[in-house]
């Protein structure tokens, strides 16, 4: 069986200085069927030169456009790939990328999108580090926490799209988190552990430049996609948001004593609100660092995903009840644990055409560090008895 066509689109406007690596990242890719598409705003810079050397190994549009996301758009519509993907013209796909994307879809046909690890690199383009916050897929934290996904590693399935409509042309900074929300609330989202792409940082990167309407929009999705009044990801992206605001405001001052001054006084509102950020990314779910869990711990099912699987293990000389509570809407289920390491399958009355929202109660805890109640190897969704379950637990 031949393997599937992959087509690789690359927004483009006035970045020649950094095209050339990431055409190279996408040529140079060990799969054999690659389309790939630039789609270019009109640049006025070096670009057209340098993708003239490449001849007719890419397709080339340069036109007007709406927009990056506008940009996209057109070039997966026009995609002939089963699997598409998109890479900026600033950032690259690191080496077998491509390869292992297919591999995971041909694995599990049904699969929405793949991502994997991948690094921050500085302009010129060297490694920083491991791009910090990849971690195995968890829907509720994607929609209430952060997007902790690389979208330089992201692959998708082209045919989901039809389902659930393309990129939000209105969106600017976000529109990876969007779609990404859109497509896991659907179809199965796997992390591959494998680093797959990295993502260029400098001042004048879209990413670390949006400020304050960077912030506006990435609230609107969030508001779009959950209930909750104040989700996490308000305080994880506000904190940076205003701390770069703030720092650029300091930066300014006049004369420098005053400028000195002024930064001294700032670091505890700075360090006070990293914590803040670190500690709401980290714990509001309710499942720490090691798989510990707190007495109440929020997951979200997948549409279409009605049976819900707990594996884990309990404190010892814990206080309180040996039972699992799950609550959502309109139901409670209550099972009790006979042994321990622990498995429960609840099957859960949800409405299949849309996503769940639930909630995990544990009737014992520990002290005296924290009140955690039990040690989660993994939870899950799965349609029936024998499917996959959804998240593992480092």
């Amino acid at each position: 069986m031949k393997s599937p066509l992959v087509t690789i689109v690359t927004p483009s406007f006035n970045q020649g200085r950094f095209i050339r690596a990431t055409i190279e990242s996408v040529l140079g890719q060990d799969y054999p069927h690659i389309e790939y598409v630039i789609m270019d705003g009109g640049s006025t810079d070096e670009t057209a030169a340098v993708v003239a050397e490449y001849g007719d190994r890419l397709t080339w549009i340069s036109e007007k456009d709406r927009g990056q996301s506008h940009a996209i758009n057109k070039g997966f519509r026009m995609a002939r790939g089963e699997i598409v993907a998109w890479i900026n013209s600033d950032d690259i796909l690191l080496p077998g990328a491509v390869a292992k994307a297919v591999a995971e879809f041909e694995k599990t046909p049904e699969l929405g999108a793949v991502y994997g690890e991948g690094y921050l690199m500085d302009e010129a383009g060297e490694f920083t580090c491991r791009f910090p916050a990849t971690v195995p897929f968890d829907l509720w934290k994607l929609v209430h926490v952060s997007d902790y996904i690389l979208q330089q590693s992201v692959f998708f399935r082209r045919a989901v799209f039809d389902e659930i409509g393309f990129i939000d042309e209105d969106l600017h900074y976000g529109m990876d988190w969007d779609i990404l929300i859109r497509i896991g609330k659907r179809f199965e989202l796997r992390y591959i552990p494998e680093f797959m792409g990295a993502l260029r940082e400098y001042g004048t990167a879209k990413t670390f430049s949006g400020g304050h309407r960077r912030f506006v929009e990435l609230v609107r999705i969030v508001r779009s996609h959950t209930d909750w009044r104040l989700p996490p990801a308000f305080l994880c992206y506000g904190v940076d948001t205003y701390e770069r605001e703030l720092r650029g405001r300091i930066d300014r001052i006049e004369p420098p004593l005053l400028r000195t001054l002024a930064s001294y006084a700032a670091l505890p509102f700075i360090y006070f609100g990293r914590f803040a950020a670190g500690q709401s990314f980290a714990h509001t779910q309710g499942i720490y660092p090691g798989g510990w869990a707190a007495r109440r711990v929020h997951y979200m099912l997948p549409a279409g995903r009605n049976r819900l699987r707990i594996r884990g293990e309990l404190v010892r000389r814990a206080i309180g009840e040996r039972a699992i509570e799950v609550r959502g809407n309109g139901f409670r289920q209550r099972r009790p644990i006979t042994s321990d390491p622990f498995e429960l399958d609840f099957e859960l009355p949800l409405d299949r055409a849309e996503p769940t929202m639930v909630e995990v109660r544990l009737h014992q805890w520990a002290w005296p560090f924290r009140r955690v109640a039990f040690r989660l190897h993994d939870i899950g969704a799965s349609a029936g008895a024998d499917g996959p379950v959804g998240a593992a637990l480092p």
